[in-house]
């Protein structure tokens, strides 16, 4: 049993591994393009100034859309995660959006993402940016006052080595601790409660994940 637990994590850290080079790589060449989309951009400028701006215009506008909008129900399953049966909205918006879950397990959300790269946060997120990390296939762990101090400070070592997960505060949520990944949530008793580990292990670039290997740096720090 010990071995095959070993060989497990062992796997999933390798996953993992290979997950953070694809995004750094990722990373390299979208510097690359935005290096040459700028030179394309300026000398767009020189040519006919009016037509890009009208241009970017168009492009807002279709940013703001919200037709894709959130509608269904959790569904309690055996091992404790709510999963959410329905659609799940996927547009990015400029507005609020008004979540029926606290914490969101998705939906409508910002076009720029919080960094989730085993990213602590001590202050509540905004929902709209937070959702948008959990289409990037994060594991988001949030907590209430209520949750014990010692218990959010072994959360959040565990959180800090594990890429694609992020923390934060949250003192609307129902339970002191729950744990939320696109689509599916649980409540947790602490740290040392195994339905972390199992839920981790499930869901952290999980298949519920819309968009697999999306980066998880790059976006919003505080």
């Amino acid at each position: 049993m010990g071995s095959a637990k070993k060989t497990s994590n062992t796997a999933r850290q390798a996953r993992i591994a290979e997950m953070r080079r694809a995004e750094e790589a990722r990373d390299r060449r979208n510097r690359i393009l935005t290096i040459a989309v700028s030179a394309v951009v300026v000398a767009g400028l020189v040519v006919g100034g009016v037509v890009l701006v009208r241009s970017q215009s168009d492009d807002s506008s279709s940013d703001t859309a919200s037709d894709g909008k959130t509608s269904g129900e959790f569904v309690a399953g055996e091992d404790g995660v709510q999963t959410w049966k329905g659609t799940l909205g996927r547009n990015h918006v400029t507005e609020a959006v008004s979540y029926p879950a606290e914490p969101p397990v998705g939906g409508d959300h910002d076009q720029v993402w919080m960094n989730c790269d085993g990213d602590v946060y001590t202050k509540p997120l905004k929902n709209e940016n937070a959702v948008h990390s959990l289409e990037h296939g994060a594991v988001w762990v949030t907590y209430t006052d209520k949750a014990p101090k010692a218990e959010v400070d072994k959360l959040a070592a565990k959180v800090k080595k594990t890429p694609y997960s992020l923390m934060s505060p949250d003192d609307k949520q129902k339970d002191p601790i729950m744990l939320t990944a696109w689509g599916h949530q649980r409540t947790v008793t602490g740290a040392d409660d195994p339905n972390v580990d199992k839920f981790f292990e499930k869901f952290v670039q999980g298949e519920q994940t819309p968009e697999p290997g999306a980066a998880c740096t790059n976006g919003l720090s505080e």
